[in-house]
């Protein structure tokens, strides 16, 4: 029997949430030979953002926010920062960018059809809601 778990970043458990960091839970679904056998909200850890961008510092902020997810294989978002894109898929998490309702975009995965929006990542020093002092990082 072929069994997948699916995690899906909300903010209202209805809408894919626009950006993972921000995010404050998780729908995850657990899926048996391509049916939906359960479905659950798990609190998604608030990781304050900073702006220090080394590896190692990603590494800890990402492993704190996937913690409840440890079990998924599948992480959809509607966008995130390139840093946590590239963590989640060397942890080896199946990453999806895409906007919509919750229910839609799993099931758009299911049906094959899901396709990851690659226009969503932002760079970690550019624009995503707020602004630096000029010169300050």
């Amino acid at each position: 029997m072929a069994r997948e778990c699916i995690a899906v970043v909300t903010d209202d458990g209805q809408r894919v949430a626009a950006h993972f960091g921000r995010a404050s839970a998780f729908v995850v679904f657990v899926v048996e030979d391509g049916r939906i056998v359960a479905r659950e909200t798990r609190q998604k850890p608030t990781v304050p953002h900073n702006h220090e961008h080394t590896p190692e510092a990603i590494r800890a902020r990402m492993q704190r926010m996937v913690e409840p997810v440890a079990d998924c294989q599948v992480l959809i978002a509607g966008g995130m920062g390139r840093p946590a894109y590239t963590r989640l898929t060397e942890q080896g998490y199946r990453v999806y960018l895409a906007s919509g309702s919750v229910d839609e975009v799993v099931q758009a995965y299911l049906e094959g059809r899901l396709q990851s929006d690659l226009r969503r990542l932002h760079e970690p020093h550019g624009h995503h809601g707020h602004r630096h002092a000029h010169g300050a990082h």
